[in-house]
């Protein structure tokens, strides 16, 4: 059997990986896209490795990016995240990946898709269409190419690169329901079997779930792979994730809960404590502000994704939240340090001095392009090259 051959470059955005490709080379039918992705990622795979495809075995090395034609006159590029499951061939639409935002700019500047300095700073305006909202990206570039050697190391990529500035304007209320879909600070969700559990529901970047690590028998020092373990606790957190997701008017059934893997996210949430990260490397209590391990596409995060610590630092912001509730005493939501599994991570709420309301959530990333040329994919993944646009 042929295979069918699409441009694309393969990228690392933050802590994550992902092919990155552009509207025009994809079907005019969106609804031949999933399973075109599933196929350039290897995707379903029982044995969670993804080895006849691009996948990674693991939800951070599981996604797609399309980039295209700006469609709002408040931005400069349109850019849509697809999150691929693993184990299976969902493909889901419904949230952004933060990490992978900081290489959108990048990967538009380097294409000539958007205007630019040959050399300082660049700033790009990218529209996600996923949330409906803009992220602004600046980034130094010299000789008409945007910079990666620089001195920015981030927790969980060996090394150091040029930052990515993100400021996610306006993140609150990507769905439509308001900042706190359920009107409230904290909730309680009863579960299956009559526990009751505290719960922050925010849609704030992405919308997310956050339970304090104590109420589930969890603790926010352990390491991911005794999170994914502990299959108990994995099943508490996803009946959790579920109930939240029809709390917030995000799906109207636990099927259609379950089958929107990307979206919301949950995670545990504790106060600082010291700890040892994937590396070994020992962090003290007093270098954090709280601690955290969110739960992606089903699988524990082996650091943190950027939308879900955007969502955690605007949780920080709203008075009462289980989320605020962890933090000390003189704890900034501007600055925050959070404990991942890959160390400390910062991250920021902006908030009008006025209102109080979060006008902007901020964080620093890394990205490279680390490979140029095309994914190919069976062609009964995809219909003639004459389909496409």
């Amino acid at each position: 059997m042929r295979q069918t051959h699409i441009p694309a470059a393969f990228m690392r955005g933050g802590t994550s990986k992902a092919i990155v490709l552009r509207r025009a080379d994809l079907p005019a039918d969106e609804t031949l896209w999933p399973g075109l992705f599933a196929a350039m990622l290897g995707s379903p795979d029982p044995n969670m490795r993804q080895l006849n495809g691009m996948g990674g075995g693991i939800s951070s090395l599981s996604k797609i990016c399309i980039i295209g034609p700006a469609t709002r006159d408040d931005a400069d590029i349109d850019y849509t995240f697809a999150q691929v499951g693993v184990r299976d061939d969902t493909v889901d639409f419904s949230g952004n990946c933060g990490n992978m935002s900081s290489a959108m700019g990048p990967f538009a500047y380097d294409e000539g898709l958007v205007p630019g300095p040959r050399d300082g700073e660049a700033t790009v305006r990218i529209h996600n269409t996923n949330s409906g909202k803009v992220i602004v990206a600046r980034f130094a570039v010299t000789d008409g190419e945007a910079d990666v050697s620089g001195s920015l190391e981030i927790p969980g990529v060996h090394g150091s690169g040029a930052p990515v500035a993100l400021d996610f304007l306006d993140p609150g209320n990507t769905f439509g329901r308001g900042t706190l879909p359920s009107g409230h600070a904290v909730d309680t969700l009863t579960l299956g079997d009559g526990r009751q559990v505290r719960v922050t529901m925010i849609d704030a970047a992405v919308p997310s779930v956050f339970v304090p690590a104590r109420e589930v028998g969890g603790d926010t020092g352990t390491h991911p792979a005794q999170i994914d373990a502990d299959t108990a606790l994995m099943a508490t957190l996803e009946e959790i994730r579920r109930l939240a997701s029809q709390r917030m008017g995000l799906t109207d059934s636990a099927d259609a809960a379950a089958r929107r893997i990307a979206t919301p996210k949950v995670a545990m949430v504790g106060p600082a404590a010291p700890y040892a990260d994937l590396s070994g490397a020992a962090h003290a209590a007093e270098a954090q502000d709280l601690q955290v391990r969110m739960i992606s596409a089903g699988q524990a995060h082996r650091a943190v994704p950027v939308t879900g610590a955007l969502a955690l630092a605007c949780a920080a912001a709203v008075d009462g939240s289980v989320v605020a509730d962890c933090l000390g005493g003189d704890a900034d939501v501007l600055s925050l340090r959070i404990g991942t599994p890959s160390g400390i991570v910062g991250v920021g709420a902006v908030r009008d001095p006025g209102t109080g309301a979060i006008t902007a959530a901020r964080i620093l990333r890394t990205q490279r392009r680390l490979m140029d040329g095309q994914v190919l994919v069976p062609a009964a993944a995809l219909p003639l090259p004459s389909d496409k646009t």
